[in-house]
C-alpha cells in the first residue's frame, strides 16, 4: 500500500499472490525468476511494473510474486489483471520449458538441495537471513501465500482493524488450507505451511510470537510491545543493523506503519486468481462487518487472550474445514452455543457477509461456497486417493497448474 495519501478503513486493498516456477516436464521447482524480472535495459530488478500489477521476487529464485501496483478498490478488475499477468508469465516461461504452479507448498521439493537464494538487489539481506535462520527449509523456501493489506488512518481505526483481524485469524486456515503434501506424503496437516511458518524463526521468539498478534490497540503500543522487542532480540545476531524490525515481524498479521496498513499473511494461496480474490473479498468484508460492530461488539473481539486464539488456530491448521471448533470462550464471542466444524463456521460467515453486502458479494459468493464445500487441501487429498507416488502427484499438480492458467477451480 502506498505511503500517501493515507486511506481510511476499507477504502482499498493491497494484494500479493506468490507462485512457484516449475519445469514444464518434471514439475520440479525451477529457479529462473530472473528471466521474468528484467527491465527495459535487460537488467535484473527486484520489481517490475506491469500497469496495475507488479512482478517481484522475495528470497528464492523459483518464486515470483504478483501484487497490485498500489492500493486498489476494484477487486474484479485486479482479479482480471492477475489472470492476464499469469498468462503473460506462462507465455514467457514457455521459452524456458517452465510454467507457474499454484498451492501453498511444492509436494516433493527438497529445500536443502533445491533452494537457490535470490542473488540480486536484496541479496545481501537474504544472505543475512540465511546465516541466522538457515533458509533452506520448508518454512522459508517452500511456501506460497496470499497477502491482504488493509488500510487504517489513525489510532482509532488501527485499534478496530487490528482487533478484528486478530479475532478472525484462527479460523482462516479452515477455509484456505492448501498445503497438505510435503516430501511426497500426506503430512497430517491440511495447512503444513503454517506449521512451519510458526516455527521457522523460533531461534528468536520475539519475531513470530504466537502467530496471533498481541492484544494492542495503539500504534505506540504496537511499536513498544512488538517492534522494539524484535529490535532488541535481533541485535546480537545483526550487529550492523541490516535487518529492520518491520521486515522481521512474522506474526500472522503485521502492522506496516510506513504504509498505513495491516498485512494479513496466513492465507494459503489457492489454485487460481478467482479463488484467491473470492477469499480476499470475504475476509475483508467479514472484517468490515466486525469493525462496524453490527454483529459482535468491539469489547468481545478484544477480550480474547492470545493463548485462546492460538489454541483454535493450532486446530485449524491441522484439520482445515473439518476442525471441530469447541473452545467455549471463542464460540461465545461469536454468539455460537455449541461446537461447530470449520466448514459450518464459514458457511455461517458467508451467509452473514452476503446478507449484509449482497450486491458486492454477488460476483464472489458461488466461488467461496465451492471452496468452503472442500478446502483445496481436502480436494488435493481426494484427488490423490491415497497414492502419493511421484507419477500421481505430477498428474494432480499438473491439473492444478492448468487451473491457474485457465483461472478455474480445481475439481478432483
Amino acid at each position: 500500500m502506498s505511503k500517501s495519501p493515507r486511506l481510511h478503513l476499507f477504502q482499498a486493498y493491497g494484494i500479493e499472490l506468490e507462485y512457484m516456477i516449475v519445469d514444464d516436464t518434471t514439475l520440479n521447482v525451477k529457479p529462473i525468476a530472473e528471466v521474468l524480472l528484467k527491465d527495459a535495459n535487460g537488467e535484473v530488478t527486484g520489481e517490475l511494473e506491469k500497469g496495475d500489477v507488479c512482478w517481484s521476487n522475495e528470497l528464492v529464485s523459483h518464486v515470483v510474486e504478483l501484487k497490485s501496483n498500489g492500493p486498489t478498490s476494484d477487486l474484479e478488475a485486479i482479479r482480471d489483471s492477475f489472470v492476464s499477468n499469469v498468462r503473460q508469465i506462462n507465455d514467457l516461461l514457455k521459452k524456458e520449458n517452465a510454467r507457474l504452479m499454484s498451492t501453498a507448498a511444492h509436494p516433493w521439493m527438497k529445500p536443502a538441495d533445491d533452494t537457490v537464494l535470490w542473488p540480486y538487489d536484496s541479496g545481501e539481506i537474504y544472505r543475512i537471513y540465511d546465516r541466522i535462520f538457515g533458509c533452506k527449509g520448508h518454512g522459508w523456501s517452500n511456501l506460497q501465500s496470499t497477502h491482504i493489506n488493509l488500510p487504517f488512518y489513525d489510532d482509532e481505526e488501527f485499534a478496530k482493524l487490528h482487533t478484528a483481524i486478530r479475532f478472525i485469524l484462527p479460523i482462516i486456515p479452515a477455509l484456505t488450507a492448501s498445503s497438505p503434501i510435503l516430501g511426497e506424503k500426506f503430512t497430517g496437516y491440511m495447512d503444513k505451511r503454517l506449521f512451519y511458518y510458526q516455527k521457522n524463526q523460533s531461534k528468536i521468539p520475539a519475531i513470530t510470537g504466537m502467530v496471533i498478534p498481541e492484544k494492542v490497540v495503539t500504534m505506540h503500543g504496537y511499536q513498544k510491545q512488538i517492534y522494539d522487542r524484535i529490535a532488541k532480540a535481533i541485535k546480537p545476531h545483526d550487529p550492523d543493523n541490516m535487518l529492520q524490525p518491520v521486515w522481521l515481524n512474522s506474526r500472522g498479521a503485521i502492522a506496516r506503519f510506513d504504509r498505513g496498513s495491516i498485512e494479513i499473511r496466513i492465507v494459503d494461496i489457492q489454485e487460481c486468481a478467482s479463488a484467491d480474490l473470492a477469499v480476499v473479498f470475504f475476509i475483508s468484508h467479514l472484517l468490515k462487518l466486525l469493525v462496524s460492530e453490527k454483529w459482535i461488539r468491539f469489547s468481545d473481539q478484544l477480550d480474547l487472550s492470545t493463548e485462546t486464539l492460538y489454541g483454535v488456530f493450532s486446530q485449524t491448521i491441522k484439520n482445515g474445514g473439518s476442525t471441530i471448533i469447541d473452545d467455549k470462550e471463542y464460540l461465545r464471542s461469536w454468539r455460537i452455543n455449541d461446537s461447530i466444524t470449520g466448514k459450518e463456521f464459514w458457511a455461517m460467515i458467508i451467509e452473514k457477509v452476503a446478507g449484509q453486502y449482497p450486491e458486492a458479494a454477488a460476483p464472489w459468493k458461488n466461488t467461496i461456497q465451492q471452496i468452503n464445500q472442500a478446502t483445496l487441501a481436502e480436494r488435493i487429498i481426494t484427488a490423490l486417493d491415497g497414492d502419493f507416488g511421484r507419477d500421481n502427484l505430477k498428474a494432480v499438480y499438473r491439473q492444478l497448474a492448468d487451473c491457474l492458467g485457465k483461472d478455474k477451480l480445481f475439481e478432483p
